[in-house]
């Protein structure tokens, strides 16, 4: 075992019984499962910086004492995180998504008035801007959908002509997205960072800041849906009127950075939220 763990976790008093054991679905940082004399951890080998970022968020959410369940944070150091583990025993239900759509209702409804963080972070490996800034259609042109798509143009993977489509309609947000206050998000809420356990969904690998509430919806979608359940708890029978254009719009900015991370397969799907998004 790496050293630097072997005493992260010995002034943690964490007692390693074995070797770590890989998990699946780390497409950006190494994660493993390590069993210890006080029980099963989870374990993560990144980017220092990246970790922290992580770490951050884990604890925000944690203090917001939602419904959701959220990993604990155990030790962190020399390119190492230790997490509470949760067993994924539990089964996706109506029930559970409705728990889920109960969380992030409480998660969201927890406000402020800037938009952004108190420290940078990562969405995967790409560098997240948080910044604060007053107007949130501000926040989501400067700090979001211009830097990634100026970064996609210069690398190749998208052409002058869709990057002034995407710089077009960040500038024009005023002109139909009303300004809200900033709710706490999660921040890379894809299906893949919910867990069902048998006490109730988790969320992991955050990437918190301050932002419309439609940020952790979209991303929610983009992918598949969290069913009707999760809606009708969310939204407690008051869906958006405009909610499939906010969906696209605040899908964007995910797809972009899928764009920069992993090619040309994903600019298909940003031209078709781009699309959905100018129809109105």
């Amino acid at each position: 075992m790496d050293r630097a763990l072997s005493a992260l976790l010995e002034a943690q008093e964490l007692s390693p019984v074995g070797g770590l054991h890989p998990l699946g679905g780390g497409d950006i940082a190494a994660v493993y499962r390590l069993e210890t004399s006080q029980g099963t951890v989870a374990v993560k080998r990144d980017d220092a910086e990246r970790l922290a970022g992580e770490a951050d968020g884990l604890q925000a959410l944690r203090e917001a004492e939602t419904s959701l369940l959220v990993p604990e944070v155990l030790a962190l150091g020399d390119g190492w995180l230790v997490m509470q583990a949760f067993d994924e025993a539990g089964s996706r239900s109506s029930c559970s998504a409705e728990v889920l759509g109960e969380g992030l209702r409480q998660l969201h409804s927890q406000t402020a008035v800037e938009h952004g963080w108190s420290r940078d972070n990562a969405c995967g490996r790409t560098p997240q801007s948080n910044a604060p800034l007053a107007d949130g259609r501000a926040f989501q042109r400067e700090r979001r959908l211009l830097p990634l798509a100026k970064a996609c143009h210069e690398r190749g993977l998208m052409d002058a002509r869709l990057r002034s489509r995407i710089e077009v309609l960040a500038e024009t947000l005023e002109d139909w997205l009303p300004e809200a206050p900033a709710s706490l998000l999660h921040g890379d809420l894809w299906s893949g960072n919910v867990l069902y356990t048998p006490q109730g969904p988790a969320v992991i690998d955050p990437a918190v800041y301050r932002h419309y509430p439609d940020v952790d919806l979209a991303m929610l979608t983009l992918f598949g849906s969290p069913g009707e359940a999760f809606f009708e708890a969310y939204w407690d029978g008051n869906t958006p009127h405009d909610w499939p254009r906010r969906e696209a719009l605040f899908q964007l900015y995910p797809l972009l950075n899928h764009l920069l991370l992993f090619g040309g397969g994903y600019r298909s799907g940003v031209e078709r939220a781009l699309a959905r998004v100018e129809g109105g």
